[in-house]
């Protein structure tokens, strides 16, 4: 066997052997991370419901009150992980087709941003339920009702059933609230 072998065999043992204890630390850090420290989906979403009915302006969910004039939704996609980070592509969130809702208004937003709220029910640390509501800062919000939300937000220690709502820009008010309605 040549000189030039030897080392290229040597050099392959080596390269080999690294790489072997490399995967065994990498494998064993993985498998010692404590299972809340895994970021997980906590809800997906692609269905909204638009302020309607008895819920504009009266019956408030959570803490959260309605708007005073009917919303609708077209489409929706969004998602919360364990990190708190929310993501909500909203489309066609508009003032509903509805008498009750001035002409110059129907079928448009009038608000230049839409913020999120994320809502939980969380012990309390008395043996209590409590809930627990997280707002966002105002993302751009185009008049047919298109927004992107891309933002983190401190959920507490315990996060059950949640709600993401969408909210005016400019008042603590829900246009749409993830649920579905039939048709």
């Amino acid at each position: 066997m040549s000189t030039n072998t030897r080392k290229t065999i040597g050099m392959l043992v080596v390269t080999s052997t690294v790489l072997t204890i490399i995967a065994t630390v990498a494998g064993r850090s993985l498998s010692t991370m404590p299972k809340s420290a895994a970021l997980g989906t906590i809800m997906k979403f692609t269905t909204m419901v638009g302020v309607d009915g008895s819920f504009v302006g009266h019956n408030p969910i959570r803490g959260v009150r309605g708007d005073e004039l009917p919303w609708e939704v077209r489409t929706v996609n969004g998602s919360l992980t364990t990190d708190g980070h929310l993501q909500v592509t909203v489309r066609g969130l508009v003032f509903a087709n509805e008498p009750s809702v001035p002409a110059n208004l129907l079928g448009i937003n009038d608000e230049s941003e839409f913020r999120a709220l994320v809502s939980c029910l969380s012990g309390d640390g008395n043996g209590k339920v409590a809930t627990v509501n997280i707002t966002t800062g105002g993302f751009p919000a185009t008049t047919s009702g298109d927004s992107n939300i891309d933002t983190f937000v401190s959920l507490p220690k315990q996060c059950v059933a949640p709600i993401i709502f969408i909210l005016s820009g400019s008042e603590d008010k829900w246009f749409a609230v993830t649920g579905a309605e039939a048709d």
